[in-house]
């Protein structure tokens, strides 16, 4: 590729040619005073300060390898998706647990997380995680801050119909757009102090790939086969009134903790819905290893669309062949055009607070390596 054909495929917008999806690795400090603050040692201003300390920190890191966009890690919450749709009005955290099944190297595992019930109309009290977007916009010097938040989809996937109160619901549709309307109100509160990139994360459409999951859903009552059709419906109201300005992207995960996935398949089965139908700027896709699939999906994706590919893992600490990167880019332009990739992990580092199992420096020198290759592919 001459440097002129490079220089004309640098992106001034996000997603960047070279991204990441949102969640980093929590440094020992914040684990600590996290600790010392459930223990009663440390109060919420000495955890505010610590959690402020960290993400200065992470910011500085983000800019020094030369991303173009930064988060916080997500350093002030536990869980990437909890800490938000708890924080939604008319939802209410419950004593029950929840399983969640996992996969790893090693096989199968699991863990419980606290449940979940709508018990109330869906609103927006407040908006969430504003302080905190607020604080990481004040620590940019040459990145654009990203807020990252889960998709409308999470609320319903995480228990389904069984958790959303009868009497509040009897109606369903009523549910679905008063969640929408709850999230519209979120982008405009956040548009409104001064967010212009935000990520909708999402494992609920990425988990409709495995037939596996797919018979979960239809044992629960819904059905697998236009599921997907249901939640590009309700991420598009939420976000169709968006300013022009504001751009939005969603991260399709297969689920990530601490180094363990929940579903395995490639992105055929909502692939032409979901490419040619949902409205955001941009998709990161997970496409590490071989339970990812391949990029045949990809051939949905209209003129105008991002495609960012998360080719290197972050369930690992090995560091990927740059010069094998390079060549799945090329695989993956055979079925969009170069200019509409872009480069990324494929997930976050710490979808929750323990974090995946690789070192910080680990961490460190995938996000360098993502940032080179996309200089060698699309130029500075």
């Amino acid at each position: 590729m001459s440097e002129t054909a490079q220089s004309s495929q640098v992106r001034t917008v996000p997603p960047f040619r070279a991204d990441h999806v949102g969640s980093l690795l929590r440094p020992p400090a914040l684990l600590a005073a996290r600790e010392r603050h459930a223990a009663g040692e440390l109060d919420d201003a000495g955890l505010r300060a610590a959690e402020d300390a960290a993400v200065t920190d992470v910011v500085a890191l983000q800019e020094s390898v030369g991303l173009r966009s930064a988060t916080d890690g997500e350093f002030r919450r536990t869980s990437w998706h909890m800490d938000f749709i708890y924080a939604l009005g008319g939802i209410s955290k419950t004593s029950g647990r929840v399983e969640v099944k996992m996969r790893n190297a090693a096989g199968r595992s699991s863990f419980t997380s606290a449940g979940m019930a709508v018990d109330g109309r869906v609103h927006l009290d407040q908006p969430v995680f504003a302080e905190a977007f607020s604080y990481l916009a004040s620590q940019v010097s040459s990145a654009t801050p990203k807020l990252t938040i889960p998709s409308p989809s999470m609320v319903y996937a995480r228990g389904g119909r069984a958790v959303i109160d009868q009497d509040v619901y009897p109606d369903i549709e009523r549910f679905w757009a008063d969640l929408s309307a709850a999230y519209a109100d979120q982008l405009t509160a956040m548009y409104d102090r001064g967010c212009r990139y935000l990520q909708l994360d999402d494992t609920a459409l990425a988990y409709l790939n495995d037939p596996g999951h797919r018979e979960e859903l239809a044992a629960k009552g819904d059905d697998p086969d236009t599921q997907h059709l249901r939640y590009i419906r309700q991420i598009n109201a939420a976000i169709a009134d968006r300013p022009s300005d504001l751009q939005v992207t969603t991260h399709m995960c297969r689920g990530n903790y601490r180094s363990s996935w929940a579903a395995e398949g490639g992105y055929d089965h909502i692939a032409e819905a979901l490419f040619g139908e949902l409205g955001v700027d941009g998709f990161f896709c997970e496409f590490d290893d071989e339970r990812s699939g391949t990029f045949a999906p990809l051939r949905f994706v209209p003129p105008g669309k991002q495609v960012v590919l998360g080719l290197v893992t972050t369930k690992t600490g090995e560091l990927e062949d740059p010069d094998l990167l390079k060549r799945r880019i090329d695989e993956a332009a055979q079925y969009v055009p170069l200019d509409q990739l872009c480069l990324s992990p494929q997930c976050g580092f710490s979808s929750t607070v323990e974090g995946n199992e690789l070192t910080v420096d680990d961490q460190k020198r995938k996000l360098e390596l993502i940032v080179s290759v996309a200089e060698d592919v699309w130029g500075r």
